[in-house]
């Protein structure tokens, strides 16, 4: 097992604030526009790092489905570097219906068609308030898959805050069921 020294941790660290830094400049001039509206990344599966997945199998409860989690490569970094996300960061959660049928296998269940996707951007700069849907150092938006371009949330306090209460201790995210985010030592 390789062992780090001073020296390189830091290194890992200064490189990982960098790129921190330039997340923040390309969120707010890609996702988000200067009244703090937040628009759906395009393509984020092909270029963005798959933070983890849940599956809320209650079919009563609001988050029924698959929920898989993608965040940029470089909120990654920086997380590993850290323990906390940057400025700038973007999680995007992608919940999909429940498939399943007999395969040779067994039963099984697998991830359909979207329904909905929730986005949280990091705003370490408090860069709108007064807007409802920035609090608690995230901007927050909900997208249905009917109408993918507009954000149907009624704000934090309405849409979000009721499901993240148990997850405000870890910065409003559900981060215990993200392995990406662990050093996995080498």
């Amino acid at each position: 097992m390789r062992r780090m020294t001073l020296a390189s941790t830091l290194l890992l660290t200064l490189n990982a604030q960098a790129n921190a830094m330039s997340l923040a400049e390309d969120t707010y001039s890609h996702y988000v526009d200067d009244k703090g509206k937040i628009s759906l990344p395009v393509d984020f599966r092909k270029t963005w790092s798959h933070l983890g997945s849940w599956v809320v199998g209650d079919k009563q409860a609001p988050g029924f489905g698959f929920h898989d989690v993608y965040t940029q490569p470089e909120a990654v970094e920086a997380y590993r570097a850290t323990g906390e996300f940057p400025d700038g960061a973007v999680l995007v959660k992608e919940i999909r219906s429940v498939e399943q049928g007999a395969q040779t296998t067994g039963l099984a269940q697998w991830a359909g068609q979207n329904s909905v996707w929730f986005v949280m951007v990091k705003d370490r700069q408090q860069r709108f308030q007064g807007n409802t849907h920035w609090a608690e150092g995230w901007g927050w938006a909900l997208f249905e898959a009917k109408a993918p371009k507009t954000n149907v949330s009624k704000g934090f306090q309405t849409t979000c805050l009721g499901c993240h209460v148990p997850a405000k201790a870890s910065d409003w995210v559900f981060s215990r069921g993200y392995p990406t985010l662990l050093n996995v030592p080498q």
